[in-house]
């Protein structure tokens, strides 16, 4: 039998390489993969599912609207001991009034009727079904815990889509089971083409999407805010959160502390705990003090005409001073960012003291804001939506099709890994892709290293693992160098 020639032989273990890494990924992301998949196309129809769950206490009749503080006095009744959070600017005239009110470590949101005063509905704001899907899909309700778990997951996705591209990328002109699927073929090669025509075709929106997740992380997003930090001329704030819920609740609590500690001239940060996108505040706070006066609601009377004739896309926050802002401000919390306002207001002469829209934004918030509107799409909706809604069941189908390829080729009593060569050695390039991954992606080059040492000092010299996971022996590594 001939020899395979040293270039293809080189270049069959660069691709045996390439597919470990590949199935590796696959096995360990599947999970991670459908679960942020499917909890990801619940939230995309966020826009149509809240307005149906909330149908009941969103809406009432006609009448002559009470002012706003009053809305404000009724909802704080509602929830004694709390503090003003924001005044949400009714969207529609038939609109009950939302009012977002700090107690403790909580937000909560209660709805008014703006014409006799009524409270309509009180719910916490972690507890409503969409923030619900949101904690599942960003952090599966395991705070920091979570969050890091999901970015490792995102980070690990991130390898499978890129390796499986070159694995499953058209070779020798052959378009039929890269680019559409042979059909008619049936069997194994029906669930071939289906997991490699779908990756192909899904995996760049795929890729878009777990990029422009990264900066809501507790690990990737924190080390963005940093450097963020540290290169900006001046002190900025973000429009985005990172880390888990319940360090935006600690925010929560912070902000409300502020509030009753400053005698009637603290609060919330403009748009803490509101629609997932806030960014915490990071520094200590004193604690509320026993006898400390609430803050006094009476500007909005004459902020809430303001604000409505500047017809910021809804919904529009309205938040008392604080100590990090001494005035009050507005704020439209769009999730199409590109239609993002903020507003500084003078309370005792109802005027506006700045604007800032989206364009006045630095470069790299831009770029995010138009990142995180598309991964919730909103940016350009409805087809926004539906390239969603298409991408993520690619991704289960990427999933299913993968387990059921594997479940048919896996020997009985083993992993059914690609098997590894002890000759194999990493090319140039795609050593250097992996260290750039690394590099960019640090719980995946921390946990690719880790990897790598476990096999080389544990796995190969243990004969069941190495018989389990396809692994060379270190006798044949010796033997090749």
């Amino acid at each position: 039998m001939n020899e395979p020639h040293p270039r293809e032989r080189r270049r069959r273990n660069a691709y045996l390489l390439l597919w470990r890494w590949h199935f590796y990924a696959g096995l360990c992301c599947v999970p991670f993969v459908l679960w942020l998949a499917t909890t990801g196309m619940i939230y995309l129809f966020r826009p149509q599912l809240e307005p149906l769950l909330e149908q009941r206490y969103a809406h009432v009749g006609d009448g002559t609207r009470q002012p706003p503080s009053a809305q404000v006095a009724a909802a704080l009744r509602a929830v004694p001991g709390g503090v003003l959070n924001a005044y949400e600017l009714p969207a529609a005239p038939d609109a009950a009034t939302r009012v977002l009110v700090g107690k403790g470590a909580e937000v909560i949101r209660v709805f008014v009727n703006p014409s006799n005063l009524q409270v309509l509905h009180v719910v916490r704001e972690n507890d409503r079904f969409m923030r619900v899907i949101f904690h599942l899909h960003g952090e599966l309700l395991l705070g920091d815990r979570g969050s890091m778990v999901v970015e490792l997951a995102a980070s690990w996705t991130i390898l499978m889509l890129l390796t499986g591209l070159y694995l499953w990328w058209p070779r020798h002109g052959r378009l039929g089971g890269a680019l559409y699927p042979r059909l008619g073929r049936g069997g194994r090669v029906f669930w071939r083409d289906l997991h490699a025509v779908t990756g192909v075709w899904i995996s760049l929106l795929a890729l878009f999407l777990l990029v422009s997740g990264l900066p809501w992380s507790k690990s990737w997003g924190g080390m963005l805010r940093s450097a963020r930090q540290l290169y900006a001329a001046a002190p900025v704030q973000q429009d985005w959160s990172t880390g888990s819920g319940s360090e935006r609740a600690r925010a929560a609590a912070e902000n409300a502390a502020v509030q009753t500690a400053g005698a009637g001239t603290g609060s919330t940060d403009e748009h803490a705990m509101h629609g997932g996108m806030s960014m915490p505040m990071p520094m200590p706070m004193p604690m509320p003090t026993r006898d400390a006066m609430p803050v006094d609601a009476t500007p909005l009377d004459r902020l809430v005409p303001l604000v409505a004739a500047q017809r910021l896309a809804p919904p529009v926050l309205i938040s008392p001073p604080s100590r990090f802002k001494p005035s009050w401000s507005a704020r439209s919390d769009a999730q199409d960012r590109s239609k993002g306002v903020d507003l500084l207001l003078d309370g005792a002469q109802g005027r506006i003291l700045s604007r800032t829209d989206f364009a006045q934004r630095p470069l790299l918030d831009r770029l995010i804001g138009y990142g995180i509107a598309i991964h919730e799409g909103q940016l350009f909706p409805p087809l926004n939506q539906i390239l969603g809604v298409g991408t993520a069941l690619g991704l289960i189908t990427l999933c299913v099709s993968s387990l059921v390829l594997w479940w048919r080729r896996r020997p009985a009593g083993v992993l059914g890994a690609p098997p590894a060569d002890a000759a194999a050695r990493y090319p140039v390039p795609m050593l250097a892709l992996l260290m750039l991954l690394g590099v960019l992606l640090p719980l995946l080059g921390a946990s690719m290293l880790l990897v790598l040492v476990l096999e080389r000092t544990c796995l190969r010299r243990l004969p069941h693992a190495r018989r389990f996971l396809g692994l060379a022996s270190p006798e044949a590594d010796r033997r090749v160098s």
